[in-house]
């Protein structure tokens, strides 16, 4: 698979060469490979910004941090408990979102492209990892403030997009967003 290959790209393959009447989290994981642990970061991003409601900021924050954790530590690849690698949707469940999805995603494409590839490089993503982890965990106190935590799962939604799509730019952008979400912190406690 080619590192330049864009979102819509990446989906329609998977949903076009897998094999079988089920589609796993094992499954998407091996099809963004190239992409390493973006993939896993984007879902609970997104949920906890639209999702506001009492534990879920919390419970996908921790989440987020966990799988960010791994990449602190070199793994070039997220690990998962098995259990959670083998939940599975419908292979024509996952075909109608890939459909559904196609418009957005094509419209992430012309938006996100490969730039800025400095920040490609392992001990920027390291950094950027221990960023995502601090994100993560910051959602759970941030919950008790209502739409507090907005800030950093929508940092962490650019954060991963950037990853998926290997654009700098929108990485230094969300990088931004995180700096001054912390200012924002720091001045209100």
């Amino acid at each position: 698979m080619s590192e330049t290959e864009k979102l819509t790209e990446l989906l329609e393959s998977l949903d076009r060469n897998h094999s079988g009447n089920t589609v796993s989290i094992s499954d998407i994981l091996e099809n963004f490979a190239s992409r390493g642990f973006a993939p896993l970061l984007v879902v609970p991003a997104m949920l906890a910004m639209i999702c506001p409601l009492p534990g879920v900021p919390t419970a996908c924050g921790l989440f987020v941090a966990l799988v960010a954790i791994q990449q602190v530590f070199g793994r070039t690849s997220p690990w998962l408990p098995r259990r959670l690698r083998e939940v599975s949707i419908d292979q024509q469940r996952f075909h109608r979102a890939v459909e559904k999805a196609r418009p957005f995603t094509t419209r992430l494409d012309r938006l996100l492209k490969p730039r800025l590839s400095f920040i490609d490089q392992p001990l920027v993503e390291r950094v950027i990892a221990i960023l995502v982890v601090l994100l993560g965990v910051s959602m759970a106190p941030l919950e008790l403030v209502p739409f507090a935590a907005a800030l950093p799962s929508a940092t962490l939604l650019l954060i991963a997009l950037g990853m998926v799509a290997r654009d700098g730019l929108v990485m230094s952008i969300a990088l931004g967003i995180a700096l001054v979400g912390l200012v924002w912190i720091v001045l209100v406690i």
